[in-house]
């Protein structure tokens, strides 16, 4: 089955992709990296109250769990350049049939149809 989405769109949907790529980057890059006693070194000059240090743990948790959803969004949109490069980009991965321009418009790496959604 040959893919519906012209050369412009495919273009349009490469550009999309490479934009949200470079986005989920930075917000990456701008997550400090530090191991779990280098911030509570700046809360030693004070008494280290034990709530201190579990929301300063819990904010460390939170930014590795972000981290890693959007590592696995930068997988998703690598993913999808793929599919646009080999020329499946727009057809569900599961029936093969074409994507909606409409849910790749709100949804670029989408891979299938909405309702082959588990």
């Amino acid at each position: 089955m040959s893919n519906q989405l012209s050369k412009e769109k495919l273009a349009y949907f490469k550009e999309k992709l490479l934009q949200m790529r470079k986005e989920t980057e930075q917000e990456i890059e701008s997550v400090p990296n530090q191991g779990p006693n280098e911030s509570i070194q700046e809360l030693a000059n004070f008494d280290n109250h034990p709530a201190d240090m579990g929301t300063e743990q819990f904010e460390q948790q939170r930014d590795a769990g972000l981290n890693l959803m959007r590592e696995d969004r930068l997988k998703e949109i690598d993913d999808a350049l793929g599919r646009i490069d080999d020329g499946t980009y727009g057809l569900s991965e599961k029936s093969g049939k074409p994507i909606p321009e409409e849910r790749l418009e709100v949804m670029p790496i989408a891979r299938n149809l909405v309702e082959e959604e588990e």
